[in-house]
């Protein structure tokens, strides 16, 4: 959706026709409709081929996360990389960075170059689907170093080793609305010494998000979902 204009908005091309197609809509039936700054309940006024026309009726809720929350997350296996990208979308993650860890599997830093594009759709759609203004980025796959030097006010890395901190008790007492928050999480064959060492070195505190050992992508949902509710508090 280009823009909102007048009380009247355009979809065209193959969104158009997937919601002609696939959804059949037709004149008459509402939706919600966002052009990336304003979100509306809207009415189906026309709908033909490649173009369907809506009609905005009243403003919809879209509210936005109580913090900028950046997260790294190890490469994985492409079908759960997606999910997590939809599921931390839904949470309100600002980005999100593909990272090479010592461990993430063989092939994918190169092959994940290729998948940014649908990567960025699905960050769109599953945004569309919480009621986003704006999705969230998937951003260029970063070497772990590289991921060390990305900045922001506060950076934990997730540590699923014993002695680390629970994530919560790390968390500033004052939590002011503009802080950025980043979180590293690591490959499915957990951190390397080395790694370890180089993010403790770089200003990253290691923290905890308890006892069990978490798969990689339900460790960056799981660190998502405490930071939101955290600043909501």
């Amino acid at each position: 959706m280009d823009e909102i204009r007048g009380g009247r908005a355009e979809l065209t091309g193959d969104d158009a026709r997937h919601l002609r197609r696939v959804l059949r809509a037709e004149p008459g039936q509402r939706y919600e409709i966002s052009d990336g700054r304003s979100a509306w309940l809207a009415e189906i006024a026309e709908a033909r081929n490649d173009r369907v026309v809506f009609l905005a009726l009243e403003p919809a809720p879209s509210p936005e996360a109580p913090v900028s929350i950046t997260v790294l997350a190890a490469l994985v296996k492409f079908d759960r990389f997606e999910w997590m990208i939809e599921k931390t979308t839904e949470l309100g993650v600002e980005r999100i960075v593909p990272v090479e860890a010592a461990r993430s599997e063989k092939g994918l830093f190169e092959a994940s170059r290729k998948r940014r594009e649908r990567w960025n759709r699905i960050a769109r759609e599953s945004g569309q689907q919480a009621r986003r203004l704006r999705p969230p980025e998937v951003a260029e796959t970063l070497r772990f170093e590289a991921a060390l030097a990305e900045s922001g006010g506060y950076r934990y890395f997730l540590e699923e080793a014993q002695g680390a901190p629970p994530l919560l008790r790390a968390l500033p007492p004052g939590r002011a609305a503009a802080a950025c928050v980043l979180v590293l999480g690591g490959p499915e064959g957990g951190w390397a010494d080395a790694e370890r060492e180089r993010a403790a070195c770089a200003g990253w505190q290691a923290v905890s998000l308890g006892p069990q050992v978490l798969r990689a992508e339900t460790a960056v949902m799981a660190a998502a979902a405490i930071l939101v509710n955290a600043w909501m508090a």
